[in-house]
């Protein structure tokens, strides 16, 4: 039963029933397009489904076929500017260049900072503005402060972990706040930032 080209009959088919004949053609026009089979399938089946949701714009006794490919092609044509505009991120590096934490976060986020800084002895506050926000060496630090560099390791670290449990961070946690100083402070290598 060949019905590639829809004949005399196809004018007291049902619509519905007729888009199902042109799908082999349907398909041969889209692999000419796209020259990629899984493509090719995709965009018919599109044109289907654009079809059957439109069938009551099809005028009964005209074309089906034209009209289908019609469709076809312009949803190909669609497609491909759109793609033309788009920016292929699968690795979404350029959505972390471009991407910012909401400005209420940041500042609710650097209140509660503010407040446990606040609470940390005074040698540990120093320690860690020090090495952590100015971006001092610990012997550099040590130096200023006129300890050993154990001694400025040892408070910051400790203001560190202080600050940590009072923040709700764990162990390892990946720090998302918005304030450079705040981040470097309670990073574990300062220069790394």
């Amino acid at each position: 039963m060949k019905h590639e080209r829809a004949g005399d009959d196809a004018g007291s088919m049902d619509p519905r029933e007729e888009i199902v004949l042109h799908l082999k053609s349907m398909r041969a026009f889209a692999m000419s397009l796209t020259r990629d089979l899984a493509r090719a399938d995709d965009l018919v089946q599109e044109t289907v489904v654009k079809a059957w949701s439109n069938i009551d714009k099809f005028e009964r006794g005209t074309n089906m076929r034209a009209w289908l490919f019609t469709i076809l092609r312009n949803t190909f044509y669609s497609e491909r500017r759109k793609a033309q505009r788009e920016y292929s991120d699968s690795d979404g590096e350029m959505a972390r260049m471009i991407a910012q934490k909401p400005a209420h976060d940041g500042h609710l986020a650097l209140n509660d900072f503010r407040k446990a800084f606040d609470a940390l002895p005074a040698d540990q506050r120093e320690a860690l503005v020090l090495v952590g926000a100015q971006g001092f060496s610990y012997e550099e630090a040590a130096e200023m402060c006129g300890c050993a560099i154990g001694t400025i390791k040892s408070r910051a670290s400790r203001g560190r972990a202080q600050l940590a449990v009072a923040m709700g961070f764990e162990k390892n946690e990946e720090l998302e706040l918005t304030d450079a100083a705040t981040v470097a402070v309670l990073a574990r290598n300062p220069r790394s930032w």
